[in-house]
């Protein structure tokens, strides 16, 4: 087997590099890629290199992610999320290779408490949510070949993260105010990439598995109840913290305005992915904690 990785410097694309390379050959890309083109900007180029190589998969784990820069730069947010993944399934129909694709919860309007499921009516509000549903329509329009995946609240060891914002403000200042009616589940890249992995192999026995699915850790939590659990864990590990647990105030979205409007529910209903793939998906603090205890040191 042949697979294709666009943006294997990302977090879930770094954490795809370990996950597939059993599988087969492994070709990974980003945008500075020589050989071949790894830049979803590049429309031509990036047709070029799945005609060049002819892969069995390819793996779309590059996206612009930058969601309050979205509202001022809606063409490149366009380019990169929704123009590109439909140049990547048109060139996968005729490479016949299946199409490995990363969507999100932006592509609902948050309303409820009620876990999304993949048939739910869509609704972004946003530029970042319109352009990533735009990508989903593409690829579901060209290919049948196709696994795309909705996640939520992605953090990985590698990179910037929300756990990591909070160490370094809790280090830094004696109190802290942390949003509590955004509800979510923090979901790692390694788990993402696993069950990626899983996946292939599972739909390359079993064309009828392709389609879209819902994949987040188990559980729930807001960010003010993730930063306490991040908070709670560093100072079992030893690590000296300004700020009291009881000083990190609990805020409403209003009150901390974005240009951006983010989803009040990102709850996501991963039945569906479970059932498809024999799968259980482990609760967010699991990841949570390894990926502190990674960081930590400890």
């Amino acid at each position: 087997m042949k697979i294709v990785l666009f943006g294997k410097n990302g977090q879930v694309g770094w954490e795809l590099q370990r996950s597939l390379a059993p599988l087969g050959e492994l070709i990974a890309l980003d945008r500075r890629s020589q050989d071949h083109c790894g830049d979803l900007a590049d429309k031509e180029g990036i047709a070029r290199t799945i005609e060049a190589l002819q892969p069995d998969v390819i793996v779309n784990a590059a996206a612009y992610t930058a969601v309050d820069k979205a509202e001022s730069e809606p063409d490149m947010a366009s380019l990169i999320n929704a123009t590109a993944p439909s140049i990547l399934a048109e060139a996968a129909q005729h490479a016949g290779a299946w199409l490995v694709h990363y969507s999100t919860d932006y592509v609902f309007d948050g309303r409820g408490d009620r876990p999304w499921r993949e048939n739910d009516v869509v609704n972004p509000l946003g530029v970042y949510g319109k352009s990533k549903l735009a990508g989903e329509q593409g690829i579901q329009a060209t290919l049948d070949k196709h696994l795309i995946f909705r996640t939520s609240w992605v953090y990985a060891a590698r990179g910037n993260n929300f756990a990591k914002t909070m160490l370094r403000l809790a280090q830094e200042r004696e109190q802290l105010s942390v949003i509590d009616d955004q509800i979510g589940a923090p979901t790692g890249a390694e788990l993402i990439a696993d069950v990626t992995a899983h996946a292939i192999r599972s739909a390359m026995n079993r064309p009828e598995l392709a389609g879209l699915y819902h994949l987040a850790a188990d559980g729930a939590t807001s960010w003010h109840r993730y930063a306490l659990q991040v908070l709670d864990f560093a100072r079992r590990q030893g690590i000296e913290l300004k700020v009291p647990l009881q000083a990190i105030k609990a805020i409403s979205t209003d009150e901390y305005p974005t240009p951006a409007t983010r989803p009040l529910n990102s709850r996501l209903n991963t039945d569906k992915l479970k059932q498809a793939f024999h799968l259980e998906l482990p609760d967010w603090r699991m990841g949570v904690e390894r990926m502190l205890t990674e960081i930590l040191g400890k």
